[in-house]
């Protein structure tokens, strides 16, 4: 995500408010995830709750592909935390390449980059989670803390959180 800035240099002009603006942004950020990985598959979070609500179906493995900070704050439940910069693939070695995974990040991005590679690996059933945590948190869904439900999601940054609603935003010290 961090070599991607450039080509969204517009996003903090289309995200002051809320409505059609932020829906342009979020536009926006999809197109650049899906034109830089355009053989990584998608997954709506419509459907991952679904998923996740069925109880006959295998639940797939959930990779939150953030830093560590990130992560403490809130992610999904039982999500298993990778290193979006050091992630190996070496480290899913013990699962079977069938495996359903899904992964997520902030927005997508640096977990396509993950799906990207665990699909170059063989696991043929790896996806990402479109609009990924922002996405899912800004529809009410659940994310959690030490096992227990939180309402916030850490932004990012200043210009990423733009895209996560305001209510849902953690409130962290300036850097």
């Amino acid at each position: 995500m961090r070599t991607h800035l450039v080509s969204l240099l517009l996003l903090p002009l289309v995200t002051t408010g809320t409505g059609c603006s932020q829906d342009l942004a979020w536009s926006t950020v999809l197109e650049s995830i899906r034109r830089d990985y355009p053989t990584v598959p998608q997954l709506s979070t419509d459907s991952l709750a679904a998923w996740l609500a069925d109880s006959t179906a295998t639940p797939p493995v959930l990779l939150d592909v953030r830093e560590p900070d990130e992560y403490a704050v809130s992610h999904l439940r039982g999500a298993l935390r990778v290193a979006p910069d050091s992630f190996s693939v070496a480290q899913l070695d013990s699962l079977p390449r069938d495996t359903p995974i899904v992964a997520y990040c902030s927005v997508g991005y640096r977990s396509a980059a993950v799906v990207q590679r665990l699909r170059e690996a063989g696991y043929t059933r790896a996806v990402n989670l479109e609009g990924s945590l922002f996405r899912w948190a800004n529809e009410g869904r659940p994310v959690y803390r030490d096992g227990a439900p939180v309402r916030e999601v850490h932004p990012y940054n200043r210009l990423w959180g733009r895209l996560l609603d305001e209510s849902r935003r953690a409130r962290l010290p300036d850097r």
